[in-house]
């Protein structure tokens, strides 16, 4: 199991994107469109860098919803693969059967 630090770390970075992401999207916005002068495009571009660094989408990390592993993570699932194999040997995963031979 993660540290519940890292778990805890991870929802308040999400917490963070959701709450900037309008913000950041509309000083985007502005940044990229070549029609506006230079010099407000460069405003944009301050304010966008003042924003917090945790509130990009990109600093997010998927983490496993049962045990909050980083690695090996099923999108689809939100699980990570030890949970997944744990899951479907107790026959919880409906149609998911272990294979043994």
């Amino acid at each position: 199991m993660a540290k519940k630090a890292m778990i805890e770390r991870e929802k308040k970075r999400q917490k963070l994107v959701e709450q900037y992401a309008a913000r950041r999207a509309a000083l985007k916005e502005i940044v990229n469109d070549e029609s506006k002068p230079m010099e407000e495009r460069f405003r944009a571009s301050l304010k966008l860098a003042k924003l917090p660094r945790n509130s990009s989408a990109t600093r997010l990390h998927n983490r496993c919803q049962l045990t909050g592993r980083p690695h090996a993570y099923y999108r689809k699932l939100k699980i990570s693969r030890i949970a997944l194999r744990d899951l479907g040997s107790m026959g919880q995963i409906p149609g998911m059967v272990k294979s043994s031979w």
